[in-house]
């Protein structure tokens, strides 16, 4: 197997704090009650088919690698975090799904070079701290002809937003961690990739999300369940204040989402294939 460098203790102790933050609150709930929609549609624009051999990275709780599964597809998927590891291999029992789950780091994957026919990441990998890593691992296990599939978040998306929103309130990113949302810039996707795939598709789509009555209900629900935001108010808790604005923030901008009870959330599918 072949690793594209060697991990150090810091970045060892980075992924770390990266798995405890997606182990806080239950990401599932957002997997299954507001984004459920997102990991079948990539499977089927990435073309999974039975008896294809198929890694899902940074799988969270099984969005797409279930589907993927249940389309026939021989599956792994692999997660940072332990606990999501765990928590989709039973939402994976309970929907008559068969496959592999694994923890894996998106930057440090334990497989072959070209051992996939698909590699897909929904809302996953663009979480992994150091991009340009992870876009060569999901290239390097990936066989010449076989397709990648990614859904990322778009930086001028609802989400997008709510990161830019909680960004003044949170700690700043450790040395070299780049921004989530830019997985979601097809500019930026593009140039990690490079000239090892071909027939790159790009294009940006809007998740219609009828969950929330109002952008309170929406914060409430991010607060209890999302890693990222419930991190952010763990390092606000000796400032009572500075919380209550971003509660206020984050309300609004849910309110400004909404239209007619639907917020529409966009992101990026890149489809491509290795050269």
């Amino acid at each position: 197997m072949t690793q594209t460098r060697t991990q150090t203790d810091p970045d060892r102790a980075l992924k770390a704090k990266h798995a405890a933050m997606w182990a806080m609150g239950d990401y599932p709930a957002v997997a299954t009650e507001v984004i459920a929609p997102l990991g079948p549609a990539l499977v089927e624009a990435t073309g999974v088919h039975r008896g294809d051999r198929v890694l899902d990275v940074a799988a969270g709780a099984g969005n797409a690698a279930v589907p993927a599964a249940l389309a026939g597809a021989d599956v792994v998927a692999s997660d940072l975090t332990p606990d999501l590891v765990e928590t989709g291999r039973q939402a994976a029992a309970a929907a008559g799904a068969t496959l592999r789950w694994e923890v894996a780091d998106a930057e440090h994957l334990p497989y072959a070079d070209a051992e996939f026919d698909a590699v897909l990441s929904c809302v996953g990998v663009m979480f992994a701290p150091h991009h340009q890593e992870a876009a060569d691992e999901l290239v390097r296990v990936l066989r010449p002809g076989g397709r990648l599939g990614l859904l990322s978040w778009t930086p001028e998306g609802f989400i997008g937003r709510m990161f830019a929103t909680m960004k003044p309130y949170a700690a700043p990113p450790p040395p070299g961690a780049q921004p989530p949302p830019l997985w979601g810039d097809e500019g930026h996707v593009r140039t990690l990739l490079g000239d090892r795939v071909t027939g790159v598709d790009a294009r940006r789509q809007t998740l219609p999300v009828r969950r929330f009555a109002d952008g309170a209900a929406f914060r409430d629900f991010f607060k209890r369940t999302y890693g990222p935001t419930i991190a952010c108010y763990r390092g606000l808790a000796d400032a009572p204040d500075r919380a209550a604005e971003l509660d206020a923030a984050l309300a609004a901008l849910g309110d400004d989402a909404l239209r007619e009870g639907t917020m529409g959330w966009e992101y990026l599918l890149v489809t491509a294939t290795r050269a």
